[in-house]
């Protein structure tokens, strides 16, 4: 990057300050009395504004997400601390009852980025046959390749696209920016719509009383056992989280590398990757403390500890998106919109047919679109004990992601011009 290039803020310390007090302004502002706060927080999620106002700064050159270790930070460290802080207490049988139309709709979600990207490019073709051509290396339906990738289980199985189909450096930076900007706005309109869920849930005549049954027993039994948290009580949540998150990282250390080595065949279910391996950890760890005492964290406020990593998580996402790459490649862009469109179709056709809730449309999408570090966020969006929901389905968008991407990677070559 050269020196004109560079963001205003390069330091993360000074990144990470200003993360916070946009956070603290948010939140500060959503509870406030005034008239306007009152009006505008009815219609805008505070969760969505700490997504997207660090994605002005990044857009408006005052950070720069993708040079920045703080995503990775949040992601490595705080995101695992949180899954096991959100689980502990949360009601194991309550959440299975779950399972049933929340497995439907994320494979009609993996459906909808599997037959998205051919027909996206299948049917732009048809107008701008240069938009989605190429030959070799150049070829679009390549990158694209990398994007169902990245769409139906996250990084690691992106990689594997890439390595399968071998797109230039080129493509496959504009597919990235394609992938990230594409994937964010519609997970902003996720969060935004968990705060309507209601209405969607009438609209499409869902019944949401399992979910709802959840979120009671949760606040009832928070209710219960709330206590005002004192200095060691902070300490052993905290202990709890980072222990957890300590373990989690020791597993995956141990694990990915030996699987690699031994059966490098199950990178394909990526089963190679260490963060894989992280999230499984930290979440058997926080269901398994859920039959134990240490639940009783949860009075002390454990959930609330965790909410707050997830909201630094959530601004370190927001500010890796660039809103002003659009007009890089604006028509590469448009593909991606279409198929997103259509993946959308997809969800939202099967939730008509089974009348699924609003918060199996959402977590089904992001459990492919954004895999483990987002599928939390926007679980939790619902409520905080919903969360492992998305982690749970996260999971399974890593075992199905790399065949589901292949498939898509063929159908895009076949009806590439």
């Amino acid at each position: 990057m050269s020196e004109s290039e560079l963001p205003l803020f390069t330091n993360d310390a000074v990144v990470l300050g200003l993360l916070l007090v946009t956070l603290a302004a948010i939140f500060l502002t959503a509870r406030s009395k005034h008239p306007f706060f009152v009006k505008f927080y009815k219609y805008v999620p505070a969760l969505l504004l700490c997504y997207f106002i660090p994605s002005v700064y990044n857009s408006l050159g005052l950070i720069d997400g993708e040079h920045s270790n703080l995503y990775f930070v949040a992601s490595r460290y705080l995101l695992p601390a949180s899954l096991v802080l959100l689980t502990l207490s949360v009601d194991l049988k309550e959440i299975m009852k779950l399972g049933g139309k929340a497995v439907i709709m994320f494979f009609a979600g993996t459906l909808g980025v599997v037959i998205g990207g051919p027909l996206a490019i299948l049917l732009t073709s048809l107008v701008a046959p240069d938009v989605v051509g190429g030959a070799g290396a150049d070829a679009v339906w390549r990158g694209m390749a990398t994007i169902a990738g990245s769409w139906i289980g996250g990084g690691a199985n992106q990689a594997a696209m890439f390595e399968l189909f071998k797109p230039s450096g080129d493509l496959y930076s504009s597919a990235i920016a394609v992938d990230v900007i594409v994937a964010n706005i519609w997970m902003a309109f996720l969060l935004f719509g968990a705060a309507r869920s209601a209405v969607v849930d009438k609209l499409f005549k869902a019944d949401a009383s399992d979910i709802e049954h959840v979120k009671q027993r949760m606040e009832n039994y928070r209710a219960s056992i709330m206590r005002m948290p004192t200095m060691t009580d902070n300490i052993v949540v905290l202990a709890v989280g980072f222990g957890a998150t300590a373990v989690g990282h020791l597993v995956a250390g141990g694990i990915a590398p030996f699987i690699a080595e031994h059966y490098p065949q199950l990178e394909k279910i990526s089963l190679t990757s260490p963060f894989f391996w992280l999230v499984i950890s930290v979440t058997v760890i926080g269901l398994l403390l859920s039959f134990t005492k240490a639940r009783e964290l949860e009075g002390v406020g454990a959930s609330q500890t965790g909410s707050v990593m997830i909201y630094i998580l959530v601004a370190t996402i927001g500010m890796k998106m660039n809103i002003m790459a659009i007009f890089d490649n604006p028509a590469f862009f448009l593909v991606g919109a279409l198929w997103m469109l259509i993946h959308v179709t997809v969800l939202l056709t099967v939730a008509r047919i089974i009348k699924a809730p609003f918060f199996f449309v959402a977590v089904g999408s992001q459990a492919n679109i954004g895999g483990a570090a987002s599928a939390p966020v926007v679980a939790s969006a619902f409520h905080p004990s919903l969360a492992p929901v998305g982690v749970l389905l996260a999971v399974l968008g890593y075992v199905v992601g790399t065949a589901g991407a292949w498939l898509a990677g063929i159908l895009m070559q076949a009806v590439a011009p």
